[in-house]
C-alpha cells in the first residue's frame, strides 16, 4: 500500500498539523495446521501474511483518541477522561480492548488521531481482528515509549479480545501477528509460549488461500461453545489422569481414558484436539525432512477431523477442499481459522495453480451459488513501523 497516499487520506479525515504522524503495519496470519489446538495448550503453525492493517498516527492536541478506516464509513472518538466501553459490534472495540489493556497496565494514552486501512478479506478466518490489536498495541508502545516487549504486546491483544470483545480466543492469532517472520512459519507450544522458527521452503509450490465468501454469524458462539466442550471433556478425563489442557494427553492414554467422558459428541471434540496436536509435530517434522508430500496428507486429515470431529467446516468450507482435493497438482488442503466460513490453504504445484483457481473456483460457485476469492499468499514478516 502506497504510504503517501495513506497519509493524504489520513489529512482528509483529520486535516494538516504541525505534528508528524508515524504508519505502521501489522500483518494476517494463516494457519498451516494445528486448529483449535491453542486454546486447548497444543501446538499450531502459523505463519504471517504480506496483507494486513496499516495504521496511521498523530498527537491531537486533546484528550481525545479518534478512530477513523478507509475500510468502513463512520468515525468515532472515546474520552480520555472516562473509562472506555464496548461499542456496540463495532470494529473499534478491538484497537479500544488494546487501550483498555494498556491503561490498566498504568500506561499513560495521549490523545490521538488514528486511521487504519487493512487489506485482509473482512471475516475471512485470517485474523484481522489481531492484526487489528497488534497494529494498535505496537503503535502506541512505539510512539509513547511504554518499552513492552513483543510477548508483552501479544498477550495484550490477546487479553483485549477475551475480555474486551468477549471472543474467548487462545493466543495463536496475536502469536502470529506479534512474533512472524518472512519465509518462516512458528511451531509454537501455546502452553509454554515455546516457540521455533521454521522456514518454509515449497520449491515449485505455491501457498493459496480461496476465502468462501461465506458470512461468519455463528462462528464467535460456536467458538465458545467448543472451548466449553473442551473444558467439560478436561475434567472429566481428570479422573484418570492429572492434566491441566487436553494437549497434556497423547492419543494412547486419550484411547485408554476417553470412556470417562460421559457424551459422545464432548468424546470427538476431544478426539480432534488430541489426534491434531500430533499431527502438528508430525507435519513440522515432515517439513523439516522436506518431506511435503506427508505435509500435504496431514492436512487433508486435520480438515477431516475438524469436519467430523470437531464440526466446524461446513458445506461452503468442505465444498473448497473436496474440490481442491481433485486437481492435480494439489498437496494437500483444509480449512484454516476458527470454520464456520472464512477460507481454506493448500499446497499447489505451480504448475497447477491456474488450473486450481479456474476448476475450484468454477466447480464451488456451481455446488454454492456463492464466488470464491483466491489469494496466492506470501509469508511476511511481523507488525513493525514502516516510517
Amino acid at each position: 500500500m502506497n504510504t503517501q497516499e495513506l497519509k493524504a487520506t489520513f489529512e482528509k479525515h483529520y486535516g494538516k498539523s504541525e505534528q508528524k504522524e508515524a504508519v505502521y503495519f501489522s500483518p494476517g496470519r494463516v494457519n498451516l495446521i494445528g486448529e483449535h489446538t491453542d486454546y486447548n495448550g497444543g501446538y499450531v503453525f502459523p505463519c504471517a501474511l504480506t496483507f494486513g492493517t496499516y495504521l496511521v498516527m498523530r498527537l491531537n492536541n486533546s484528550n481525545k483518541v479518534r478512530f477513523a478506516t478507509t475500510n468502513f464509513e463512520g468515525k468515532a472518538e472515546v474520552d480520555l477522561d472516562q473509562p472506555f466501553e464496548q461499542a456496540g459490534k463495532s470494529w473499534t472495540n478491538y484497537p479500544l480492548g488494546v487501550l483498555n489493556e494498556l491503561r490498566k497496565m498504568a500506561h499513560e494514552i495521549k490523545g490521538v488521531d488514528l486511521l487504519y486501512s487493512g487489506d485482509i478479506p473482512n471475516g475471512a478466518g485470517l485474523s484481522s481482528s489481531a492484526s487489528i490489536e497488534l497494529v494498535t498495541g505496537y503503535a502506541m508502545n512505539d510512539f509513547f515509549g511504554f518499552g513492552l516487549s513483543r510477548i508483552e504486546l501479544v498477550k495484550t491483544g490477546q487479553r483485549a479480545e477475551n475480555l474486551f470483545v468477549g471472543v474467548n480466543c487462545g493466543i495463536m492469532d496475536q502469536f502470529a501477528v506479534g512474533m512472524g517472520a518472512a519465509d518462516n512459519a512458528i511451531f509454537l507450544n501455546c502452553d509454554t509460549l515455546d516457540y521455533e522458527l521454521v522456514p518454509v521452503m515449497l520449491k515449485g509450490m505455491k501457498i493459496i488461500i480461496a476465502n468462501t465468501n461465506k458470512r461468519r454469524g455463528l462462528a464467535d458462539s460456536k467458538y465458545n461453545e467448543r472451548r466449553g466442550q473442551c473444558e467439560l471433556a478436561v475434567s472429566q478425563l481428570q479422573k484418570g489422569k492429572a492434566i491441566r489442557h487436553l494437549s497434556d494427553m497423547n492419543l494412547v492414554e486419550f484411547n485408554q481414558y476417553s470412556n470417562l467422558i460421559t457424551d459422545e459428541v464432548v468424546r470427538r471434540r476431544a478426539r480432534h484436539v488430541i489426534t491434531e496436536n500430533n499431527r502438528t509435530l508430525e507435519a513440522v517434522k515432515a517439513l523439516n525432512d522436506g518431506d511435503i508430500k506427508a505435509f500435504g496428507r496431514l492436512m487433508n486429515e486435520s480438515h477431516d477431523s475438524l469436519r467430523d470431529d470437531y464440526e466446524v467446516t461446513g458445506k461452503e468450507l468442505d465444498t473448497l477442499v473436496e474440490e481442491a482435493r481433485k486437481i492435480k497438482g494439489t498437496i494437500g488442503s483444509r480449512m484454516t481459522g476458527a470454520g464456520f466460513g472464512g477460507c481454506t490453504v493448500s499446497i499447489v504445484e505451480e504448475d497447477a495453480v491456474d488450473t486450481f483457481i479456474k476448476e475450484v473456483g468454477k466447480n464451488y460457485e456451481k455446488r454454492t451459488g456463492l464466488k470464491a476469492d483466491f489469494y496466492i499468499a506470501d509469508i511476511g514478516d511481523g507488525v513493525k513501523k514502516i516510517c
